[in-house]
């Protein structure tokens, strides 16, 4: 579920899309394509940012990851990019990037906690960390039902084997059974293998996609220029 209250802007761009994990090429791609597919008239660039091999999953991994996002946003934005996208919940880099690149930078964060604040009730969150990204406490406030980690989620790569599938749905089961209105997926790693459908047909709420979401976020923000 990604609901888009506003009309995406429809004019032919090119988006700069920064993966925080290293990858090969055809992972790293993965985000741009899903975005590609979602949106036509969308020309994604996938860079990862170097030695992060488990991307980030703590304050430590975010603040090595801060710089070299900045960097290569600046680097696609040289190349031509009309808008950066960080596809990462933490938002690493996104506010310092923001300020100096001259275009839109939007982060996979701050994009699904404002989608998830235009749903009515409480937001429960599943996650790779204990706490929440910041962007959900800040503009959900009281609205933040819970965060959750799934059983044996230490990273993103953990959520590609079956076991981790398995525990993400009992989490948002878990979720929906303490009240939650709608699941917002605090990891990109969760689009990568296309658990959002999957999830809200076990448990018959709204769940919010990361990269759907930071898509419609900077389209609409590109729409505004």
């Amino acid at each position: 579920m990604n609901p888009a209250p506003h009309t995406p802007c429809t004019v032919a761009c090119t988006v700069g899309v920064i993966r925080v994990i290293t990858e090969d090429r055809e992972r790293t791609d993965a985000h741009g394509q899903l975005i590609e597919r979602a949106f036509p008239q969308v020309r994604a660039v996938s860079r990862c940012i170097p030695d992060q091999p488990e991307g980030v999953h703590d304050a430590a991994t975010k603040r090595a990851a801060e710089p070299k996002v900045v960097a290569l946003a600046c680097q696609l934005v040289e190349q031509g990019a009309d808008g950066i996208i960080v596809s990462c919940a933490d938002d690493p880099g996104v506010a310092e990037a923001r300020a100096i690149v001259g275009v839109p930078v939007v982060g996979a964060g701050e994009s699904m906690a404002a989608a998830a604040a235009r749903f009515e009730g409480p937001v429960g969150v599943i996650g790779i960390t204990p706490d929440a990204p910041p962007a959900f406490p800040r503009i959900l406030g009281k609205r933040l039902l819970a965060n959750l980690v799934p059983d044996g989620v230490r990273d993103t790569r953990d959520l590609s084997t079956p076991a981790g599938q398995r525990a993400a749905i009992a989490t948002a089961r878990q979720l929906r059974d303490e009240g939650a209105a709608v699941i917002a997926l605090a990891c990109t790693g969760f689009s990568t293998i296309g658990l959002a459908p999957q999830l809200e047909e076990a448990v018959g709420i709204p769940v919010i996609d990361p990269v759907m979401c930071e898509a419609q976020a900077l389209l609409r923000a590109l729409s505004l220029r």
